[in-house]
């Protein structure tokens, strides 16, 4: 798996993402598959667009699951 950090504000670690993912080991981090892997984007700027994990918009709010970290 692979590693991003939340602060590149990509779709991976935002909350309207709806692709698979983990929150990662270390703290600001999430796990994802591949840099290729889709979600669909529920409410931002691409609502209802499949959106690479790595993709980023301005419209990105931070993972809730990662609120603590």
């Amino acid at each position: 798996m692979i590693a991003q950090t939340v602060a590149r504000k990509r779709c991976a670690s935002c909350q309207r993402w709806t692709g698979p993912r983990l929150p990662g080991a270390d703290a600001g981090t999430v796990l994802i598959e591949s840099e290729t892997v889709t979600g669909l984007c529920e409410g931002g700027g691409w609502h209802g667009s499949e959106r690479r994990a790595r993709s980023a918009c301005g419209h990105w709010l931070r993972w809730q699951v990662l609120a603590d970290a």
